[in-house]
């Protein structure tokens, strides 16, 4: 299976056995972040630093002002964590290795534009702003992020990107020091609790046949034995039917649900429009559309209809329920990534990683995706090198 390693370009940049280092796993392509939220990020082998911390979201390349210019809305330039074209540095270290590199794009998730662009912002039922999370639906915010997909895609040298948060984004999400796990919620109230109720949102749902204020009163009172119990609501949608009643669930997700798909394929159709014949356009993605995220809901036949394919959350059994709905509308050259954690510390598990692809392998996925190179330690390193080998991962 064809492999490749999601880097940051501080990973590469100023480390000159970086680019060798990723080669010798035996991946033959780099996901390289061009575009990416606020992080702390560890980097346990970079001979000048231990801890990166990017401040707030991105574009790690100098934009094109003349793109911008006249915008509210604009990306911001990274600090002293990604200075200059520290993507391109970073690209040309790995293509020098024969590494294929393909961008990484973080769309639709930056809490500094929420912060100086209030208006932006998802707003839940109880009136409350998520700065971290643009609401996809207002024409303003779609307008920067499928500007942004063109320009954070296509840069030079990469033969692909791979979009994230390319759709909604919703409360689940660690931001700041988080303190928000005193009541565990499940599938349902997170959706009721991701419901956006800005007034872009709220015509929205009037035109499927609800009453905005109705329906902002409606979510309140079936979170109220969420928040009194102590947590859990069910998971999956029939749970988020049980709470909400299937009527307005179904009016709500298909106000959502047209905004998702109608950003996909207009962010997809800027990068294609600004990128060579043969660019890969691949999306993170989930198969329950109601679900918010990097890996946001979408519907499998239509995001394999407007994109050469999507990655995949497989970790921890994950393949089981997301690779399947995609295997049933994929082409003969349709790419589907299973996204494996390698980092131990994260969740990963190298060990298993090589009965892992091949459990991807036998749901219909067709590449794997490693999450992270940069931030895996050694022994994590030396066991993805070792399950790659096994595996005879195939070059590009």
């Amino acid at each position: 299976m064809r492999a490749a390693a999601f880097l940051y370009p501080w990973d590469v940049v100023g480390d000159p056995g970086a680019a060798a280092r990723i080669a010798d796993l035996g991946v033959r392509q780099v996901t390289l972040a061009s575009a990416y939220h606020s992080t702390r990020a560890l980097t346990p082998r970079h001979p000048a630093h231990r801890l990166v911390t990017a401040e707030y979201a991105a574009v790690l390349y100098p934009p094109d002002r003349a793109r911008w210019a006249g915008r509210d809305l604009v990306p911001y330039e990274a600090g002293d964590w990604a200075p200059g074209d520290a993507y391109g540095l970073a690209a040309r270290a790995l293509e020098a290795a024969g590494l294929h590199v393909h961008s990484w794009v973080v769309l639709a998730h930056n809490s500094r534009l929420g912060a100086e662009h209030p208006g932006t912002s998802v707003v839940n039922a109880y009136g409350d702003r998520y700065p971290w999370a643009p609401c996809i639906a207002r024409p303003a915010v779609r307008a920067y992020l499928t500007e942004l997909a063109a320009e954070a895609a296509v840069r030079p040298g990469a033969r692909g990107t791979e979009l994230e948060s390319c759709g909604w984004y919703g409360m689940a999400h660690l931001h700041a020091h988080d303190k928000i796990g005193g009541v565990a919620l499940g599938d349902a109230a997170q959706y009721l609790m991701s419901l956006c109720f800005c007034a872009t949102c709220r015509d929205g749902y009037a035109a499927h046949g609800l009453d905005p204020r109705e329906l902002g009163a409606a979510v309140r009172r079936a979170l109220e034995p969420v928040w009194a119990s102590g947590g859990a609501s069910g998971t999956g949608w029939p749970a988020v039917e049980e709470l909400l009643g299937a009527g307005p669930a179904a009016a709500t997700l298909a106000w959502r649900t047209r905004a998702a798909r109608t950003l996909q394929e207009e962010a997809v159709a800027a990068v294609r429009a600004a990128a060579p014949q043969g660019f890969r356009v691949l999306l993170h993605a989930d198969p329950a559309p109601y679900r918010t995220g990097a890996n946001a809901g979408a519907d499998p036949a239509h995001v394999l209809a407007v994109a050469d394919g999507v990655v995949l959350p497989c970790t921890a059994g994950g393949a089981e329920s997301v690779l399947p709905p995609f295997t049933a509308h994929a082409r003969a050259d349709t790419v589907l990534a299973a996204n494996l954690t390698v980092v131990t510390g994260m969740g990963g598990s190298p060990a298993t990683l090589a009965a892992d692809a091949a459990r991807a392998r036998e749901l219909g996925a067709t590449e794997l995706r490693l999450y992270h190179a940069g931030l895996a330690s050694d022994p994590d390193l030396a066991a993805v090198g070792a399950a790659l080998a096994t595996l005879g991962a195939a070059p590009p």
